[in-house]
């Protein structure tokens, strides 16, 4: 068949796109910007942001079947969950029907119905709603959790899973159903060929379980010993979700707390029949083979953190304490015997500690510029560098004040590199 998946460069459609292709299917994919990824795709330009209905008809022409694989957890940078859930959608099925396509699939999300109250759950279930009401034939698939090697969320329960202590949020009740991405590609795969139609499918794991003991069978498929379980107040949950919701990128706001809070199960009997077999349980997520490879990557997104903190934490006492927390007249003595003009003195203290400052805010930004670890490098070998010419004697503190920028340019360099391989 004719296959044509919007939003075949995503998480789930770049690999639906590949198994379909296995199967011997023509594919196209449609997306914002070409995919380069695989060259056996046809390019159709969809841009869910700013729909075209009758330029997508035109490019569905032949087109046996349309799957819509387009989705975001949070909005941002000009995308919205009224546009990517939604209106581009709407704006797909209605191409998918005046072009005479006679399936549609559409990728939604368990829990998108009329009692959601997620911004999220409740764009899917519109495009949901609208979809049932052409006359075409049309599957609604929903999926729990997915997990999957590139996985937003498969990357951030393995962090959790891999930290020295499990921390869940109040006593780890919610109740979540995570499938294995092979199994939803499988099942999906499937429905394309199925001659059951018109019918919603909720595909998820094997069973429901808490999000106490998935994290706790996750961490035994990374094959990490047991751990120390440490609950967190759910007042304090909520505010780190407040909290999120100022930062760009962060995966805990307030909307996805409560997606947790309300669970995500439902019988595993439909993706059971689908595939012929009973989906893959969590012990069974990562093959012992790549349980070494998985572990220290989880374990590397939580210390590359730790590092990130640390660094951050240095800049921003320093600054802080420049500011006057450190008696001013020594700092500005400290600045004139290193050559510092005495009139300039105050203006290249103040400025040092508002730079300071600003590394240190920067450091703890998760999309901050690869270029700030060149940045800092390059000061703090700056300052050691005039330190060593002009104050020698400093190397002889003690406490070691200066040979402590020895390690630190290590871990700039170490955190530089991470940003390089990403």
């Amino acid at each position: 068949m004719n296959v044509l998946i919007a939003g075949a460069g995503g998480f789930i459609g770049s690999r639906l796109a590949a198994s379909l292709l296995d199967m011997g299917h023509i594919v196209s994919a449609g997306g914002r910007s070409r995919s380069a990824s695989n060259p056996k795709l046809h390019w159709v330009e969809m841009d869910f942001a700013a729909p075209q209905v009758s330029a997508w008809t035109r490019a569905m022409s032949g087109i046996d079947v349309v799957i819509n694989a387009v989705g975001i957890l949070r909005e941002g940078r000009g995308q919205t969950f009224r546009d990517l859930h939604f209106e581009g959608p709407r704006a797909l099925f209605s191409a998918a029907q005046a072009a005479g396509a006679r399936r549609v699939i559409q990728i939604s999300a368990l829990g998108a119905d009329e009692s959601a109250t997620a911004r999220y759950h409740r764009s899917k279930h519109q495009a949901d709603a609208f979809l049932q009401e052409l006359a075409l034939e049309w599957i609604i698939a929903q999926p729990s959790l997915v997990y999957g090697p590139g996985g937003t969320s498969a990357a951030l329960f393995e962090t959790l899973a891999s930290l020295p202590v499990v921390l869940v949020p109040g006593n780890g009740s919610q109740p979540v159903q995570p499938v294995h991405i092979d199994d939803l590609t499988e099942a999906l795969v499937r429905l394309v060929e199925s001659a059951q139609v018109r019918r919603v499918v909720p595909l998820v794991g094997p069973e429901a379980l808490t999000l106490h003991d998935f994290l706790l069978s996750l961490r035994e498929a990374l094959g990490l010993p047991r751990p120390r379980v440490v609950r967190i107040p759910r007042p304090v949950v909520a505010i780190a979700a407040r909290a999120g919701n100022l930062l760009p990128g962060a995966l805990l706001d307030t909307e996805t707390l409560a997606m947790l809070e309300r669970g995500n199960t439902a019988p595993a009997q439909p993706i059971t029949q689908l595939l012929g077999r009973a989906p893959r349980p969590v012990k069974r997520f990562i093959e012992p083979a790549e349980q070494q490879v998985f572990a220290g990557a989880a374990q590397l997104r939580w210390l590359e953190w730790l590092l990130r903190i640390g660094i951050a934490a240095m800049w921003l006492i320093a600054g802080i304490v420049s500011l006057g927390l450190y008696p001013i007249d020594a700092s500005l003595q400290l600045l004139v015997q290193i050559g510092t003009p005495p009139a300039l003195a105050p203006v290249l203290l103040m400025g040092a500690a508002l730079l300071d400052i600003t590394l240190g805010l920067l450091t703890l930004w998760p999309r901050a510029p690869r270029g700030i670890w060149s940045a800092q490098i390059a000061l703090v070998a700056l300052y050691t560098l005039i330190i060593t010419l002009q104050l020698p004697q400093l190397w002889l503190e003690p406490f070691g004040p200066v040979a402590k920028n020895l390690p630190v340019l290590a871990m700039l360099l170490l955190l530089r590199q991470l940003a390089v391989r990403r």
